[in-house]
């Protein structure tokens, strides 16, 4: 008989566990299993997101820091000395009938800067000469106000590169400027 009593695990016999349940039991581990996947998945997706911005907005520098002047660079406007002793310069356009122009510049160099100011007032006769020819060759159209920046900025790059050969002239004003035609 000692066969007889022996247990048999493979039939599933009184020694046999209990089958589970459905109902609550099975279904909350699952559903908290899920929130936590979601909850990890959110805040690796922030922190990727967090890291990629940082690092993108270090590489890149702000629109504000770009300064759209030389004048905006040091905060302020460079402060020049001014060379106003040319006098009025009287000429003629090269329109048909010509138009009378009479000018006044002021040259303005750097703070304190004796030699562009020993050389401009040793160049008095040919900045002269030179002005005289530029406006000779120019039409009263093309000296109309709305050009006045551009004619400038030519009178100084002219001053610059044919009159000066060891200082710059920084700006160029006019102090008077009267274009005179003739009907």
């Amino acid at each position: 008989m000692a066969d007889d009593d022996e247990i048999n695990l493979d039939e599933g016999g009184a020694g046999a566990a209990p089958a589970k349940k459905g109902g609550l039991g099975g279904i909350l581990p699952g559903i908290l299993k899920w929130v936590i996947i979601g909850l990890a998945a959110v805040i690796v997706i922030v922190v990727v997101v967090v890291v990629t911005v940082k690092i993108t907005s270090k590489n890149t520098a702000s629109a504000g820091a770009i300064p759209s002047s030389e004048e905006y660079v040091s905060g302020q406007r460079e402060i020049y000395d001014w060379y106003t002793s040319l006098g009025v310069i009287q000429t003629t356009t090269c329109d048909d009938p010509p138009a009378t122009v009479r000018i006044d510049i002021a040259l303005g160099y750097k703070k304190d800067d004796k030699a562009t100011s020993t050389e401009i007032t040793q160049r008095t006769v040919e900045l002269r000469s030179f002005l005289r020819r530029y406006f000779n060759g120019k039409t009263a159209y093309d000296l109309r106000a709305s050009n006045e920046d551009a004619v400038l900025n030519e009178i100084k790059n002219g001053i610059n590169d044919k009159i000066l050969s060891s200082s710059r002239v920084r700006a160029v004003e006019f102090q008077q400027k009267d274009v005179i035609e003739q009907n």
